[in-house]
């Protein structure tokens, strides 16, 4: 047995000030060389599919937000408080409890349910750009769609689905290593407010229930006080955290492949009943979680590598899903048999993987057939890779455009 600090790693820092989010792919590809262990500043990176899929379900690790946090000297206040009662930092019985309560709120049938509702989103954005054959789709369609959808789902006003955008945004920095370090006042400051907010909406639904999922927890919580008035604001609070940012960067990259991809985008408009497999596609090619962390809660040993407790691993999806024949081609066509690690695996499985993934097939549905000969109008501006990969600006056009408008259309205001 090796232990695993003993070993000559390859060194791959995302926190370096010279990394670029756009050539991050190469820099792993060349790291993938050496073996399925790299290391960085703060976690052994795992490169390999197999050794990912060991490290996320086994059950001698655990989700390392409390860790990280503290790492970063946040040790009480809103932001602590919010970490330490996050789903993903419980385990146990507590853990399955939750989970059993929400699930069937976000089931693929359940979500199927919203589909009509999506789309109508869809077609209301859609018509304030449509005629300038051009925008910025990140602005257009990518932030605002998953925003009407989560205020849907929770029973929320749909005029406040731009605060709920902003809120998501700035609480899921929680996961981003720089922001923990630069931007930890801002963080505090959204959890404190989305936390108040999600307290007024529980009040208002206990008065007035609907067919939403937050009317669904308040009954859950009337059937034998199964669940506290703390534990409902923080899973509400979890999944518009969640459920939005994630959605709205992995649409934004999905358009961006396929203005890259123009023969792919014409095959797509032509046969809708491709539409599920070039989500997955997407979801493979670029997960906007390109790692997900674990620390071990006691010694493991994996490939004759002893991993001590308090050893921090960072799965790498990116890695691990364009494992495979010609994993590095991005193909809708193409047949995949690896299972996806963009959404997790074992017990923290994404809770919003359903809805996620039906949001993105109705918006590619409804994209492809109006958007003939899709292409970017000028460079994507990409997030960083270090919490969710997203993007903050995509300026596309399509056939019978102006040329290059240095607007790119109107936002659509959804206030």
């Amino acid at each position: 047995m090796n232990l695993v600090s003993e070993l000559d790693l390859p060194a791959f820092d995302y926190s370096a000030a010279d990394f670029s989010a756009d050539r991050y792919h190469q820099q792993l590809a060349e790291t993938r060389k050496y073996g399925w262990l790299a290391k960085s500043p703060l976690a052994y990176i795992v490169l390999d599919h197999e050794a990912g899929e060991f490290f996320l379900r086994s059950r001698k690790t655990a989700f390392p937000g409390r860790q990280l946090a503290e790492f970063f000297g946040v040790t009480d206040g809103p932001l602590a408080e919010h970490i330490d009662a996050n789903i993903l930092n419980l385990g146990g019985e507590r853990h399955r409890r939750l989970r059993a309560l929400v699930g069937p709120a976000l089931t693929p049938r359940a979500a199927d349910r919203w589909r009509p509702m999506m789309r109508g989103f869809l077609q209301e954005l859609w018509a304030r750009v449509a005629t300038h054959r051009g925008c910025d789709f990140v602005a257009a369609v990518a932030r605002p769609y998953p925003s009407l959808t989560i205020a849907a789902v929770l029973g929320a006003p749909y005029e406040d689905a731009r605060h709920l955008h902003d809120w998501s945004t700035r609480v899921q920095r929680q996961f981003d290593i720089r922001a923990l370090e630069t931007s930890r006042d801002d963080i505090e400051r959204a959890v404190t407010e989305v936390r108040d907010y999600v307290t007024g909406l529980l009040e208002a639904r206990r008065s007035d229930p609907g067919d939403d999922l937050i009317s669904a927890l308040l009954a859950a919580r009337e059937q034998g006080d199964r669940l506290s008035a703390e534990e409902c604001v923080q899973l509400v609070t979890n999944l518009l955290a969640g459920g939005i940012d994630t959605t709205a960067g992995q649409l934004a990259h999905a358009v961006r492949l396929f203005a890259g991809h123009p023969g792919q985008w014409e095959r797509l408009a032509a046969d809708p009943g491709l539409v599920p497999r070039a989500v997955d596609e997407v979801l493979r090619f670029e997960p906007v979680t390109p790692f997900t962390a674990r620390i071990c809660l006691e010694q493991v040993e994996h490939r004759g590598v002893v991993f001590p407790a308090g050893t921090i691993v960072a799965v790498c999806a990116e890695r691990a899903n364009r494992e495979g024949e010609d994993g590095e081609s991005f193909d809708i066509t193409a047949s995949r048999g690896t299972r996806l690690l963009t959404f997790g695996a074992g017990t923290h499985y994404c809770l919003g993987a359903n809805l996620a993934r039906a949001e993105l097939e109705e918006a590619l549905a409804f994209l492809a057939p109006r958007t003939p000969g899709l292409a970017l109008d000028g460079p994507p501006q990409l997030g960083g890779i270090e919490g969710i990969y997203g993007v903050d600006k995509l300026p596309i056009i399509w056939p019978g455009s102006s040329g290059m408008n240095p607007n790119h259309g109107p936002a659509p205001d959804v206030s």
